[in-house]
Parts: structure tokens; C-alpha cells; sequence
């Protein structure tokens, strides 16, 4: 079932058969298509066998990465903080600080809230949509181009709203939907039949956005900026497509997005 799921997402149309001869299960594909299709599962073996976190859901060549609890950790590990330290006053964001050289405010705000319930919610639909985006571009790529677009997100309120105060992990979640969104943007323009897809994900991604993003009290700013954000490094990312299958690239990512957090929360601690 899971290879046939595979070759699915690659145009293949197996069909799953027990013959009588034989024990066990097969999959039978056009004489035509042979090659390509040991080709592929040859691949898909190769890229994930050190991916155990990532199982399929949803529907063909649909990835969710439970790597993602790894993030909701992390902005725990935050909160849990912030009831011991005061965080806020140095990291929330303030776009007068940041024109006055306090830059780090743009990263770390990303990992501040105002309360459980705020936290709660935040987590709660970002552990879904990170995981998604996760299992499609990569655990390290998705999870940095997540954190650069919420930063994104910072940066458009800096630039539009200067004079408000905002903090939480809205813009990354708004960037990880974004991040989705283009997924299925690329899936309409590599599978030409599978357009209802892509327009049902279309869909999805902006009835979330607005039923999410445009609450009353929310910075609709720094999620329009978030995701944006997320939009233009999916459809980046997926021209690139198989980059994130790349251990090494999530290595190199996930290393990075390490790096984004303890250098802007050091000088902010400062």
C-alpha cells in the first residue's frame, strides 16, 4: 500500500494484486512504465530510510512529520520560562526598539505569549501545519523556512505598524499555512490532474488564514507578512524539488534554525 502510494504521487497507476503462485503481495504496472517505477521505489527507499518520524496520511504522497512535537517542546520549554524570568521585556517586539538597533526582538518574539490559552492555540494548529509542511519539503528546511517567514512576519509589522507591541508564534504558524499553500500550487502545475487538489488546498489555506490570521486583537500585519512569507519560500523551495530529501540539507537547515534562536535570545539576555 505505501509504495503504491508512491508511485501514485509519481504519475504511476499500480495495481495491487496477490498472485497465486506466490506468497505475498505485488504490484503490477504497465510494461512501459517498469523501469521508472523500481527507479522511484528504489529512491523512496533510499531517501527515507532514516526518516521513521514521517508517515503517510491523507491521501497519496501526503507526509505528516511528527518531528514537529519537537517544535511544540521548544515553545514550551519558552513559556515554562517566562513564568520564571522576565522574558518579555527584552524579547517581545517593539518596532521602536528595533529601529533603535534592538534587532533580536524580531527573532525572539517569535517564542513569547501572553498566556496558556494564547500558547495553546498556537501549538495546537501549528503542530498540524508544521508537520504537514515538514513532511513534504523536509524536517530542517521546513522547520527553518517556518522560522524565517514568522521573522518575516516581525519584519512586516516593524516596517507597516512600528509603534505596536506583538509577540507569539502566530507568523510562523501563518508561515508554515503559506508554506502548504504553495505545495499545492506546485502540485497543480506538476500534475495537471490533480487540479481539484490544488484547489481544494487553495482554498483551505485562505479560509484558515482568514478564520485564524484576522480575529479581532490579532496582528493581522505580522501574519499577512508571515504568511506571505511562507508563500514565497515554498514556491522556492519546490522549484528546488527533492532538496529537502537531502539529509544533509536538513542537517545544515535544522542547525541553522538552532542558530536563529540562541544568538538573537544571547544578545537579547545581554
Amino acid at each position: 500500500m505505501e509504495l503504491s502510494l508512491v508511485l501514485i504521487s509519481q504519475g504511476i497507476e499500480p495495481t495491487i494484486e496477490r498472485p497465486e503462485a506466490e506468497d505475498g503481495w505485488g504490484l503490477l504496472v504497465a510494461s512501459d512504465e517498469h523501469e521508472r517505477a523500481l527507479a522511484v521505489i528504489q529512491q523512496y527507499n533510499l531517501e527515507n530510510r532514516n526518516w521513521g518520524w514521517q508517515k503517510a496520511m491523507l491521501g497519496p504522497g501526503v507526509l505528516f512529520d511528527w518531528a514537529s512535537l519537537g517544535w511544540v517542546l521548544l515553545a514550551g520549554f519558552f513559556y515554562w520560562g517566562q513564568a520564571r524570568v522576565d522574558l518579555q521585556s527584552s524579547g517581545m517586539m517593539h518596532g521602536l526598539a528595533v529601529s533603535h538597533g534592538q534587532w533580536w526582538r524580531l527573532f525572539t518574539a517569535v517564542w513569547l505569549h501572553g498566556d496558556l490559552a494564547h500558547l495553546c492555540s498556537n501549538l495546537a494548529i501549528g503542530f498540524v501545519l508544521l508537520g504537514l509542511a515538514m513532511g513534504h519539503y523536509g524536517t530542517g528546511l521546513a522547520l527553518l523556512a517556518a522560522y524565517v517567514a514568522g521573522v518575516g512576519g516581525n519584519v512586516a509589522g516593524w516596517l507597516f505598524n512600528p509603534t505596536t507591541h506583538s509577540l507569539g508564534a502566530s507568523g510562523m504558524v501563518m508561515g508554515a499555512l503559506g508554506l502548504l499553500a504553495a505545495y499545492s500550487l506546485m502540485w497543480r502545475r506538476k500534475t495537471l490532474r490533480n487540479w481539484k487538489f490544488a484547489a481544494a488546498g487553495i482554498a483551505a489555506a485562505v479560509m484558515l488564514f482568514v478564520l485564524l490570521a484576522l480575529g479581532p486583537g490579532t496582528d493581522v500585519t505580522a501574519h499577512l507578512g508571515g504568511f506571505v512569507c511562507g508563500l514565497i519560500l515554498g514556491a522556492l523551495m519546490d522549484v528546488r524539488s527533492g532538496m529537502g530529501r537531502k539529509p544533509a540539507v536538513n542537517i545544515i537547515s535544522g542547525l541553522f534554525f538552532i542558530s536563529l534562536v540562541i544568538v538573537p535570545w544571547f544578545q537579547a539576555l545581554r
